[in-house]
């Protein structure tokens, strides 16, 4: 096996005008030294999606222009990793540097440079290289003008998110090599393993036939890891050797040269009358895609289409809401966006949150009642559903399920809100006057998968011991996905999980899944789980019916009668028949066959989760340092089938949170490269700095699935970011408008209010 390295641009915006790789071809040891030169120019889009792909195709697995300090210059592969960074320093590279952009807000601006010019641009619905726009979004709902009008004030602001990172346990990580069959197999860290497969096929220029992708137990991805981002590395250099190629990113690799959080700058319109219903509601998102188009329309999209869903106002305009949301995704010489757990959600309620508590500050009122007033309610229509879709034409969704008032309720309990909020001996009971304690909360609503668009399959075989045999497309990233659809499995065909043998994410084996996103296992992939167990339940039914009735000690039976639990089926009259005895007829005695059966689905919905966050901080309001003392979350996800892995699902994603909240931010200096490179500068919280957790779960039942769940993967993202915010404000009246809330930002804002 050689190990494969990359040459990173050490520059922000550059054309290539030489590259001399003979010195570290010449190096003893080194296999292979690929540049632009050696690979054909076929561009694509790396973002890990359903065809067809929602977003420009920009980018080339090497190029004669790098456009940010990261970027791709050259492969090398050699017998050793001390090898291989030799052969990077004896790369000798020429660049032309080129002006460029780090501010999106100067993207667009007239006179700023291209940053793609490639001929083989292939532009997407609003999207103009020529301006360095990405795409765009322009969505108009109801009357925006007509509800302004009606408004008794109109307030404005203007927000801001930064880019963050994932942080997941293990790196990128990818092996490559030919066969026996000399069909290329790709064995990698990944969330989208059929994806990279349809990908990869015309940039390696191989049939989809040759190459196999395997997704082994990987070590978290959260989004990172739904893009096709090394594989094409190692592909390209076994391609080049005929050895097997390994690359693994370093934790500088990740922090520089992998995906990120879209930062965004977001500016909101909202108005309400006097007794707190909102009339009109307007967005407008500038969104920084950095240096390649990889996920820019769908993230922001999500961005309005979560955030600004939520509130609709009261009466008719609840039934009719007048909403406007327009964005541009722009370019910029910086390491690309991507996806990131939440996907663009936590971008919009930051914004949507943060506003809703000032309009309530500004009308007088409770900022619980206020938002609750003008929430979504069900039986109605989710109003982006008529406007806008991530892959398909809209088309009208209707919301089933919604426990959001059961979620305030019950987190208000377990928080202690009503002996805290607007309690000033609460607040300054702390053992230092400058200490002050606040209390926050926030209201989301996300989505579960996408309608009419993504598919997951899976197939169960009988064995002739009356086990089963599981294979799903669908992709257990640390997410206990292969546990939970075990479990529909078993429920519907009364064995225990233990009976299950389960493989999962192997594209020759296994049947199709679009992978681990949009919130979408559980509901996409149980449902087609569920169904495919169904089905074999009934051919187990015959069989059983076949043997009872083959035997002359009762009455005969019909396979609708049959009830199967604890690995028998079981008659009417207390007959019964082991799966072992099912399985062994079935495949050596009468009328042989084997009992399996495969399904799939794709949802004609997305039925929103909904949950309450709520959060307790205290904060030192002379150096505006902020300790988030407990967080609390009420959700409702529906049916909860896995109540440890969905509660690890919670805490771990408010941990995530928390940190865009806090203490999480990606700079760059003035020349565009990355200040943060590793765990240290930038800081993630470690277990001995947690808050207290507390997830409670309200259940409902959504009547799309088979066993009534919604999605709980994304939504703790959503919430803990404008309610630690919410909660500063409670305690000190200081009003942040940029996250995180480090303690200068914070300090500036507590100047501000003094001031004010």
């Amino acid at each position: 096996m050689l190990i494969a390295k990359v040459l990173h641009s050490p520059v922000a915006h550059a054309r290539i005008k030489n590259i001399d790789v003979s010195k570290a071809k010449s190096l003893p040891g080194v296999a292979a030294v690929l540049t632009y030169k050696d690979l054909p120019r076929v561009v694509y889009a790396t973002a890990g999606q359903s065809d067809p792909m929602p977003g420009p195709l920009d980018t080339f697995s090497l190029d004669n222009k790098v456009r940010f300090v990261g970027d791709r210059v050259a492969f090398v592969a050699a017998e050793t990793e001390e090898i291989a960074n030799q052969a990077l320093k004896l790369i000798n590279v020429e660049y032309e540097e080129l002006p460029f952009i780090i501010d999106p807000r100067s993207s667009m601006s007239d006179g700023a440079v291209k940053i793609h010019d490639e001929p083989e641009y292939v532009v997407h619905d609003l999207s103009d290289p020529n301006k360095n726009v990405a795409a765009a979004i322009r969505i108009d709902i109801g009357d925006l003008d007509n509800g302004f009008s009606e408004a008794d004030q109109i307030i404005e602001a203007e927000y801001k998110v930064p880019k963050v990172h994932q942080a997941h346990i293990e790196p990128h990580v990818s092996i490559s090599y030919w066969d026996e069959n000399d069909r290329l197999v790709i064995r990698t860290s990944t969330q989208v393993p059929f994806h990279v497969r349809r990908i990869l096929a015309p940039v390696l220029g191989l049939p989809m036939k040759r190459i196999r992708v395997i997704k082994p137990r990987i070590g978290g991805g959260f989004g990172s890891k739904q893009e096709v981002l090394i594989e094409d590395v190692v592909a390209h250099l076994t391609i080049a050797t005929k050895r097997p190629v390994r690359y693994e990113y370093t934790r500088e690799e990740e922090f520089i040269a992998a995906r990120s959080r879209h930062p965004m700058i977001i500016k909101l319109k909202t108005g309400v009358k006097n007794d707190g219903t909102i009339t009109a509601n307007e967005m407008y998102a500038l969104s920084d895609t950095g240096a390649y188009g990889c996920h820019a329309l769908t993230v922001t999209g999500n961005t309005g289409h979560k955030a600004m869903a939520l509130y609709t106002g009261d009466g008719k305009y609840r039934k009719a809401p007048n909403i406007r949301f327009y964005a541009d995704i722009v370019y910029t010489n910086t390491p690309p966006s991507g996806a990131y757990r939440g996907y663009g959600a936590p971008q919009g309620f930051w914004a949507v949150e943060r506003h809703m508590e000032t309009i309530a500050a500004k009308l007088g009122m409770d900022p619980i009642q206020f938002r609750l007033k003008n929430c979504l309610r069900a039986g109605e229509i989710h109003p982006f559903s008529i406007a806008w879709s991530e892959g398909r034409e809209p088309k009208p969704e209707y919301i089933q399920t919604i426990g959001i008032e059961q979620c305030v309720h019950q987190g208000k309990s377990a928080i202690g809100w009503d002996q805290k909020y607007g309690k000033q001996e609460w607040r300054d009971s702390t053992d230092k006057p400058y200490l002050k304690r606040g209390i926050g909360m926030a209201l989301m609503m996300h989505g579960t998968a996408i309608a009419y668009l993504d598919m997951g399959g899976a197939s169960i075989k009988m064995n002739e011991d009356g086990s089963f045999n599981l294979l799903v497309g669908a992709t257990d990233l640390g997410t206990g996905s292969d546990t939970v659809l075990t479990q529909m499995a078993a429920e519907v065909l009364g064995v225990p999980v233990d009976d299950f043998i389960v493989y999962s994410s192997d594209t020759d084996f296994t049947p199709f899944d679009k992978g681990a996103y949009a919130s979408s296992t559980t509901y996409i992939s149980g449902a087609a789980t569920t169904h495919a167990a169904a089905k074999v339940a009934e051919r187990i039914r015959v069989r059983a019916a076949m043997i009872l009735n083959d035997r002359t000690d009762g009455a005969p039976v019909k396979p609708d009668e049959i009830i199967l639990k604890d690995r028998r089926a079981h008659a009417s009259d207390g007959r019964a028949v082991t799966y072992s005895e099912i399985g062994h007829h079935s495949l050596h005695h009468k009328d042989q066959e084997q009992i399996m059966a495969v399904a799939s689905y794709v949802s004609p919905v997305s039925p929103p989760p909904f949950a309450a966050q709520f959060a307790e901080i205290v904060m030192d309001i002379e150096t505006g340092q902020v300790k988030v003392e407990k967080l609390v979350m009420a959700v409702d996800a529906g049916r909860i089938v896995n109540p440890v892995t969905a509660s690890g699902q919670i805490e771990g994603g408010m941990t995530q949170a928390l940190g865009y909240a806090v203490c999480e931010e990606m700079t760059y200096d003035d020349k565009g490269a990355p200040v943060e490179r590793d765990l240290v500068d930038y800081h993630i919280f470690r277990a001995d700095e947690m808050p207290e957790l507390e997830t409670i779960f309200v259940e409902t039942f959504e009547s799309s699935h088979p066993f009534g769940v919604k999605a709980v993967a994304e939504i703790p993202l959503d919430g803990v970011a404008p309610a630690v915010a919410n909660a500063i404000y409670n305690a000190s009246g200081a009003m942040l408008y940029e996250n995180p809330a480090t303690p200068d930002r914070v300090w500036k804002a507590l100047q501000k209010q003094k001031i004010n």
